[in-house]
């Protein structure tokens, strides 16, 4: 099967929608945070992800992985895989003008989504702790003053794992990284398959993340942190 991984663009975003839905469907994490099913919306998480797309087409690394063969519905290539990467941010760096505008642009829409839609079953007590232990984790890890590639998503459908496809999506940038001398991270919430995957690709552990509701533990996450590899 053909693959190429190219820039996200606007008329990608529903099959990376797709996509990122198929295969997040039982994230543990997801299942935590969107914890009473009857409750949560399909379609306002779609307009949710999309409000996300547009804003890392312009503001991330956003890449999809598509077979060149097979169309969708659509007449669009289908979309088999999707990885965002944040930009790594030297600590001496201030954030720009452009940057300013854009994340206030996102929240507006989050916040008009939240009005028309509601919170669509999200639990948003438990989405604010987990915020706060991610930024507890990486206040702690992100050392370096060069800044980290730090990697936000990264999925692929579950009808086409198992094909090296993710690693396609990760090369996109560790070996841009590599180029640079600059580190790159990510978190899971998965250790199965995840583990031996991120250690093949050449992550390694450096912490891991549980998330605490009154008791009701979710081990939100391994955060995997890459130096220097070469992939082959």
């Amino acid at each position: 099967m053909p693959v190429v991984v190219a820039p996200l663009k606007e008329a990608d975003i529903p099959g990376a929608i797709d996509c990122i839905q198929a295969a997040f469907a039982e994230d543990p994490y997801n299942r935590w945070v969107f914890n009473d099913r009857s409750a949560f919306s399909p379609a306002r998480n779609r307009v949710s992800l999309r409000i996300r797309c547009l804003w890392g087409i312009r503001n991330a690394l956003f890449y999809v992985a598509k077979d060149t063969t097979a169309e969708t519905e659509a007449g669009r290539k289908k979309v088999l895989g999707v990885a965002m990467w944040m930009p790594p941010r030297r600590a001496d760096e201030a954030e720009s003008w452009d940057e300013w505008i854009q994340g206030w642009l996102l929240w507006g829409r989050q916040v008009g989504m939240n009005l028309w839609w509601g919170r669509g079953g999200l639990n948003v007590k438990r989405y604010y702790i987990w915020k706060q232990r991610q930024a507890q984790a990486q206040a702690t890890l992100w050392n370096d003053s060069e800044g980290y590639y730090f990697c936000n998503i990264v999925t692929v459908l579950p009808s086409e794992q198992g094909q090296g496809i993710g690693k396609l999506l990760f090369q996109e940038v560790t070996r841009k990284a590599d180029r640079e001398e600059r580190k790159c991270y990510l978190e899971s919430s998965r250790d199965e398959p995840n583990t031996k995957i991120y250690e093949r690709l050449g992550f390694r552990t450096v912490k891991e993340m549980d998330c605490n509701d009154g008791g009701v533990l979710c081990k939100v996450g391994r955060l995997w942190s890459m130096f220097l590899f070469n992939l082959k």
